[in-house]
């Protein structure tokens, strides 16, 4: 049947258009709108036709007066329609589709018109919660999708007023002023918070687009500053930290097993250890130390010279399977910070029972090993004991006391030629300094060599007692964690260099330390087999390796089997790749901070590797390696020292910039 002379409506643009039919070919039709526009519409736009046919000999003025009028008593009639109880009388029924002109009468009752049924059909279209309409019938929504639609509604209506009031909020929060009526503060800060850490991948990532859109907030740092602005964080907040959502605070439970009391030497020695309170043990250690795994003593024997390696015991506070051993796993090692540290125990165990605190009582592993002059390792044995330290020594204390320190300048000496023997396996050192940060009025940074004689004399006896440890292992085909590497790619040099270049060259031509289950060569550290067990207060890896041996000295055998270890390998691969990043970049970040008051002097760098297009430099003041455009220095050579201005330095952006 031909549509033409009749008054069809259709949508355009979420508005109803009342339109007089001008022509109809059967797919499209040529009408007059209510706006005097003629156009062509397809015959599948049509919502509804009158049943009454108008005549066509109207002029243009006469049709638009017409349908305007008839627009208006369609829209006044809307006001009479009652969806909701349309709805529950049709959702009774068996059908869930009905036809627009029944459900019109049953609204309005008695005989109905074309503008009832229109009206009626401008309902169902605003109001989309009870019914849909789909090619000329009504479908009846059941009441699990009303329900469903009301939720959604709610929740649309809750982001719109979260949206709206939280725009103003974070508008008046950018300029400082206060905010009096924000009921939603906490979720918005929370949404901007996760946004500036996760970006698009963050649950709510569109609601806080369109929150920072209508704020005009649209900065890549404006969440940053506005939660600054808001106390939530600090000007410097460890944002790497955040955004690899490492743990920082521990739970009640694993609060609850850490509050133990001292362990008294009665109690220590009842469970089988060996008593070797009276040596005369020494911890040297930074001024700023405060957990203490690692103790020293000597004797001097007629076939050669003992020296007591002795680590702090963990596992009777830590026992596998505990909440501080779980907590452990999540954390894969203590954090060091210039503003502070998280360490992977709470400070009650770190810094107090486990800890080799001077004149206290405390488990601990000693490595009690036989030394020829030479280094030579003659014979050594491991065993659970109970110690106590006499002596408590920073390295600065150590350093001064060289020159007379009998016990000391031994040590010492004997460290001198366990460097030597590793040196001549192919141990590869890098004495790079140390990259020291204050923070103060003024971000400090200043350099400390690694290798001087006290720091060379611990370094040689914890790489001693880790390779020993490794080798117990190995000799009682227990299985354990291992540190390997292959040889460098490209040896620059042999033994040790001083030379900061010929460092850092080198350091590009190593070959990747991998952790494995299976023991095998460390070319870096010289050694056959290489694991670590001297940092079980602040390293997973070290605690794993403490328990397996610890099992082992009390006749129990292995703790872990060969797949335990792999599992464990596994989690601390991913533990420490998360710490080491935070680390990394936290670091990098006070450095950019200290580098802010630099900006428009000269440095000096020190060129590491030349490209086509770039070359690669280290500052030398703070040993920040970072690329330039070659420019028109053709004669640059690597090794070269050269001046460069620093022109930018952002470290919420992470960008640095130098110029020629």
């Amino acid at each position: 049947m031909t549509l033409q002379g009749k008054i069809i409506e259709y949508i355009d643009q979420s508005r109803f258009i009342c339109a007089l039919v001008i022509e109809d070919n059967g797919k499209r039709l040529r009408l007059v709108n209510q706006n005097g526009r003629e156009m062509n519409l397809p015959l599948g736009r049509v919502i509804h036709q009158t049943d009454q046919r108008y005549p066509l000999e109207l002029s243009r003025e006469d049709i638009q007066r017409m349908l305007k009028e008839t627009t208006a008593r369609r829209q006044e009639l809307t006001s009479l329609v009652n969806l909701a109880e349309i709805w529950e009388l049709a959702v009774e029924e068996d059908d869930s589709a009905f036809s627009p002109d029944f459900l019109a009468e049953l609204n309005f009752g008695g005989e109905i018109t074309d503008e009832h049924v229109a009206a009626f059909l401008r309902c169902v279209f605003s109001d989309r919660l009870f019914f849909k309409y789909r090619e000329g019938r009504v479908l009846v929504h059941s009441q699990e999708v009303v329900e469903q639609l009301k939720d959604k509604a709610a929740k649309e209506k809750a982001r719109e007023e979260l949206l709206e009031k939280g725009a103003e909020a974070l508008q008046n929060l950018m300029r400082g002023k206060d905010i009096d009526d924000w009921p939603e503060r906490e979720k918005c800060l929370s949404l901007l918070a996760d946004y500036y850490l996760h970006g698009n991948e963050a649950p709510q990532s569109s609601t806080t687009r369109e929150l920072l859109k209508r704020a005009r907030l649209t900065r890549p740092h404006d969440p940053f500053y506005l939660l600054v602005a808001a106390g939530v964080w600090d000007e410097n907040e460890n944002i790497p930290l955040l955004k690899k959502e490492l743990p920082v605070e521990f739970s009640d439970a694993v609060m609850a097993e850490a509050d133990v009391a001292e362990p008294s030497a009665d109690e220590l020695l009842a469970a089988g250890r060996r008593d070797l309170r009276h040596l005369e043990l020494l911890t040297i250690d930074g001024a700023s130390t405060r957990d203490f795994d690692d103790a020293l003593h000597l004797e001097e024997r007629d076939n050669g010279i003992l020296v007591g390696i002795h680590i702090a015991d963990v596992t009777p506070w830590v026992p596998v399977g505990s909440a501080l051993f779980n907590e452990a796993l999540e954390r894969g090692t203590s954090l060091y910070f210039p503003e502070g540290q998280i360490p992977m125990l709470p400070e009650s165990l770190s810094q107090g029972v486990c800890s080799l605190l001077k004149d206290k009582p405390r488990p601990a592993i000693s490595f009690l090993v036989l030394l020829s002059s030479s280094g030579e390792v003659l014979e050594f044995e491991l065993c659970r004991s109970v110690v106590s330290v006499k002596r408590r020594l920073t390295y600065s204390d150590a350093g001064k006391m060289l020159e007379h320190d009998k016990e000391l300048q031994v040590l010492a000496r004997l460290s001198q030629a366990l460097r030597e023997r590793r040196l001549e396996n192919g141990a590869l050192l890098l004495p790079i300094p140390d990259v020291n940060i204050r923070i103060g009025e003024q971000v400090q940074v200043t350099l400390s060599d690694v290798d001087t004689p006290a720091r060379t004399l611990v370094a040689e006896f914890m790489v001693l007692a880790n390779t020993l440890g490794g080798q117990y292992l190995c000799d009682r085909e227990i299985p354990g964690l291992y540190r390997c590497q292959e040889p460098p790619r490209k040896r620059l040099y042999q033994g040790a260099e001083k030379d900061l270049f010929l460092n850092f060259r080198q350091r590009k031509y190593l070959s990747r330390g991998e952790l494995q289950i299976k023991p095998g060569r460390h070319s870096g550290v010289g050694v056959p087999q290489y694991t670590t067990v001297t940092s079980p207060i602040r390293r997973l890896l070290d605690l794993v390796i403490e328990h397996q041996l610890v099992n082992v000295l009390q006749g129990k055998g292995q703790l872990f089997s060969q797949s335990d270890c792999k599992d464990y390998m596994a989690k601390i691969i991913h533990s420490l790749s998360r710490a080491n990043f935070v680390r990394q970049s936290r670091q990098r970040y006070w450095i950019l901070s200290y580098l802010v008051q630099k900006v428009g002097s000269r440095l000096s760098a020190f060129v590491v590797d030349i490209q086509s297009r770039r070359i690669r430099v280290v500052i030398k003041e703070v040993l920040l390696e970072t690329d330039l455009p070659l420019g028109r220095n053709d004669d640059i050579e690597l090794g070269d020292v050269i001046r460069l201005k620093l022109t930018k330095v952002d470290p919420l952006d992470n960008t640095l910039r130098l110029e020629w």
